[in-house]
């Protein structure tokens, strides 16, 4: 009988991951002992199948899109995408599956790792590969989320794609399913369709991008018909088959679809399905809930960071939340109160509450902060919606011929401040922090007028917004 080795920690975290990472970056900082336990590669889920990946192979799609829309450069790429240059520079930002760097960067803050399956087994401890980690002030729940696919008739004999398939294929499929309206089946109809495949979106709802504003979901699903991408709304899949190597869809319609591969992009489930919830009190396999220190409610010793806790699943948030949580931590630690209402403070998440920014990186891009108008009213706020088309902006007439994109500020009447913005068009990702700090900050209107936008860039948007605001 092999014996069982125990390690004692300050703090054992579960997933290394960027959120795992980033909680064992703060609480190393503050020279906490920490174990970092992973079962896969050291960088998780947005190094190797998601943020990276998938950004790799849109970025040449949306250079190639915007070098069409200017005259003197739009003649020199009217040719395909070479896929095989696209797909190795892919491979590059993934370090071709390897984790070698991550795990030097472990080393370097001084946190230990150990490979394999972590399992909580009863309060404050954890089990990985015959070893038990206790942890004296606190363990880390980073497992993320994975995805989640429909209960089909036929669908585990056909193999299907989710979003890891979806951004480390080596190949560009002929014909490609995609079932989904959301982020990953927005942008991977975009890389794929760009990259040779012949792709079908199927989507279940009304319209595209369901949690932005309607218009956003309107401006990418006519960019993806007119790309050739065959998009149908209103279109669920009853049965998926596989019939000798072809996919076979058959929709509620009863239409009948063949592809080369379906990708599923319907949704994702926290990973606590099999990490010992159970020994703690917990529901395997649940979403956690937490307070804004990040810790698990009814526990003093318990941190869900991330995805877990649903409260907004983005790399970014989660490496938010993961600062928080490693201050909070730190702070308990030292025995520093850590308040229970602590809005602007080192140890309370609030961001994700009503300041989430995202960016879809779609052509055209779609980026929001904050609550969309229908949200701002469903929360009971006097609001009220300011839109403006980017062709009142001289720096989008510079940016592409004919670009086409729209503005949105949802403004809260009886404080004078934003509590959300939505841009949509080419380009407009890298204008969403500006938006993001007027929400957050909670910039009075007036005061933003004297936040003068430079000429001639997309920033000058926020000018039309501001006049629109004022004179309607």
């Amino acid at each position: 009988m092999t014996e069982t080795e125990t390690f004692v920690y300050d703090v054992v975290v579960l997933g290394a991951g960027p959120v795992g990472e980033n909680v064992a970056d703060r609480t190393r900082a503050a020279g906490l002992s920490t174990a970092v336990v992973e079962s896969e590669l050291v960088g998780g889920e947005c190094s190797y199948w998601a943020c990276m990946p998938s950004k790799a192979l849109l970025r040449p799609v949306i250079a190639r899109a915007d070098a069409r829309r200017l005259p003197g450069l739009s003649q020199a790429v009217q040719g395909p995408l070479d896929a095989s240059a696209v797909l190795a520079r892919r491979d590059e930002y993934t370090s071709h599956w390897k984790d070698d760097g991550q795990l030097q960067w472990l080393d370097g803050i001084g946190a230990d790792l150990y490979r394999g399956h972590g399992r909580l087994a009863g309060p404050r401890t954890v089990t990985v590969g015959g070893k038990v980690l206790t942890a004296r002030q606190a363990v880390a729940v980073c497992t993320g989320s994975r995805a989640l696919l429909p209960d089909l008739p036929g669908l585990d004999e056909v193999a299907p794609w989710t979003s890891r398939e979806a951004t480390s294929a080596k190949a560009a499929p002929g014909r490609l399913v995609v079932v989904g309206g959301g982020v990953v089946a927005t942008e991977m109809a975009t890389a794929w369709q760009a990259l040779g495949s012949r792709v079908t979106l199927l989507v279940r709802g009304k319209g595209l991008l369901g949690r932005m504003e309607p218009f956003a979901g309107e401006l990418v699903a006519e960019a993806l018909t007119e790309a050739g991408v065959d998009v149908r709304t209103g279109t669920s899949v009853r049965a998926v088959s596989r019939q000798d190597g072809t996919v076979v869809v058959v929709t509620d319609g009863g239409e009948r679809i063949e592809a080369d591969e379906i990708l599923f992009a319907t949704g994702r489930a926290p990973r606590t399905d099999d990490i010992g919830l159970d020994t703690v009190g917990l529901e395997p396999g649940s979403w956690l809930t937490v307070d804004d220190s990040l810790r698990v409610t009814g526990t003093d010793w318990l941190y869900a960071v991330g995805d877990v806790n649903h409260r907004a699943l983005l790399t970014h948030q989660g490496k938010y939340q993961a600062r928080i949580a490693g201050a909070a931590i730190a702070a308990r630690a030292c025995g520093t109160p850590v308040p229970e209402a602590d809005p602007w403070g080192a140890h309370a998440a609030t961001a994700d509450h009503a300041a989430v920014p995202q960016v879809v990186f779609t052509d055209p891009e779609a980026a929001a902060v904050g609550l969309s108008l229908a949200d701002a009213e469903r929360a009971g706020h006097r609001v009220r919606a300011v839109d403006v088309e980017f062709s009142s902006v001289a720096g989008a007439g510079l940016y592409a011929d004919g670009y086409r994109g729209r503005a949105r500020m949802v403004v809260d009447l009886e404080r004078e401040i934003l509590l959300g913005v939505t841009f949509v068009g080419p380009g407009v990702g890298e204008l969403i922090h500006s938006a993001t700090v007027a929400v957050v900050g909670r910039v009075p209107v007036d005061r933003l007028w004297h936040a003068v936008p430079s000429y001639p860039t997309l920033s000058e948007v926020w000018l039309r917004l501001l006049e629109a605001y004022r004179d309607n």
